[in-house]
């Protein structure tokens, strides 16, 4: 399947997009890819989180030293997820359009994290 832009008007509402109240989540996992440039990283959680995945991109704040991060090492990861909720037209024309069923849209912020094997 081609890859397509989404339209300007589900575009502007994903952007704009108000996010609740941070809920602070304690995972464990990995990180599988770091990008320094934009301060962001993916990581593999062993338990999901509440949309039912199991791989997030984390923002990390500048009190996280990105060089000191780790792929691969397990960690126990402190994190604030936000939701905010798709209108019923962008979350129709998502499954009907691209075959994605989603009703909101999150964002992982990493509060901390600490090795899972350090005592």
């Amino acid at each position: 399947m081609a890859s397509r832009a989404f339209p300007d008007w589900v575009s502007a509402e994903i952007r704009d997009a108000e996010f609740g109240d941070p809920a602070e989540m304690r995972r464990t996992g990995y990180i599988l890819e770091i990008y320094e440039g934009d301060s962001k990283m993916d990581v593999q959680l062993y338990d999901p989180v509440e949309d039912g995945r199991y791989i997030v991109t984390m923002d990390v704040p500048g009190a996280v030293g990105m060089g000191d991060l780790e792929r691969g090492i397990v960690y126990e990861f402190v994190f604030e997820q936000q939701s905010a909720p798709l209108s019923k037209k962008v979350s129709e024309y998502l499954a009907s359009e691209m075959g994605t069923e989603m009703g909101a849209i999150y964002r992982f912020v990493l509060v901390s994290l600490e090795r899972a094997d350090s005592e």
